[in-house]
């Protein structure tokens, strides 16, 4: 019995060793997510070297991996205090859609580690959207240019970050707010500009409308003018003697009295 004690507690440490050391070189990577391989004795993070892809992977006990995930994800940046082009102050939202650059991901541990989000995008997402709103009035800020600046913080945030191993998807400016003051002022301004296209647009109108009277007024003078010059006495002869021919030929009882009408033509006494 003392023999087998001997013998079996020796197996029995082994294995358990041999289990602890099992779980320590065990990673499971979930969904969505890399790991960044660190080598304690053979020269830290590992750069060169693809990062480890979801499932289930076996390491050096001695080394550790580190998790990241490398999904698309959002920061939120809600009430930034920003000045536009004449100092006016602007309240801003901006949503911002990242991940990291999957495989940079040894470079971004190294260089900026897991808190890169703080370290690298905020900031630029800060700078960016004052340097961006500063170009224009708090009126372009609140009725044209919405697109424009989301263009031109997605361009600038994306040339700022993009060799920090971190690629920006997208950027939506999700709310401008001004003074009240400001913006009752832009507001009555719009509105006194509408009135005034509008009343610019029923003077055209007008305008259009008499032009065409005109136009239609000139055509007729133009047609009787012609018409005139055309009927000579001769011709409005012929056009009564043919008129009082059809007339003649009506079975209606008429009398015809025989050139003692104007011009020589006759006179039609009818019974009506």
């Amino acid at each position: 019995m003392d023999k087998l004690s001997k013998v079996g507690l020796p197996v029995v440490i082994m294995v358990m060793f041999g289990f602890i050391i099992l779980m320590k070189s065990a990673v499971n990577i979930g969904y969505g997510e890399a790991g960044v391989l660190f080598k304690t004795f053979g020269g830290g993070v590992v750069t060169d070297e693809a990062p480890l892809g979801e499932g289930f992977h076996i390491i050096a006990p001695w080394n550790k991996v580190y998790l990241y995930n490398v999904k698309q994800q959002e920061v939120f940046e809600s009430q930034m205090q920003v000045l536009s082009s004449n100092g006016l102050e602007i309240s801003l939202d901006v949503s911002v859609l990242y991940q990291p650059k999957a495989d940079e991901l040894g470079l971004l541990h190294q260089t900026k580690g897991s808190n890169y989000l703080d370290i690298v995008i905020v900031p630029n997402i800060r700078a960016v959207a004052r340097s961006v709103v500063g170009r224009y009035t708090p009126e372009q800020l609140y009725s044209t240019k919405r697109d424009a600046i989301e263009s031109e913080i997605y361009d600038e945030l994306k040339k700022g970050v993009e060799a920090q191993h971190v690629q920006i998807n997208d950027v939506l400016v999700r709310d401008v707010t001004l003074p009240n003051t400001i913006k009752q002022a832009i507001e009555r301004k719009l509105s006194q500009e509408q009135m005034s296209l509008e009343y610019e647009f029923k003077l055209e109108s007008a305008r259009k409308e008499a032009e065409k009277v005109r136009i239609d007024a000139q055509g007729k003078a133009d047609a009787n003018r012609i018409l005139n010059s055309s009927l000579t006495t001769n011709i409005l002869r012929d056009k009564g003697i043919e008129a009082t021919t059809k007339l003649s030929e009506s079975p209606n009882a008429k009398v015809i009295v025989i050139g003692s009408g104007k011009d020589g033509l006759p006179i039609i006494l009818g019974n009506q």
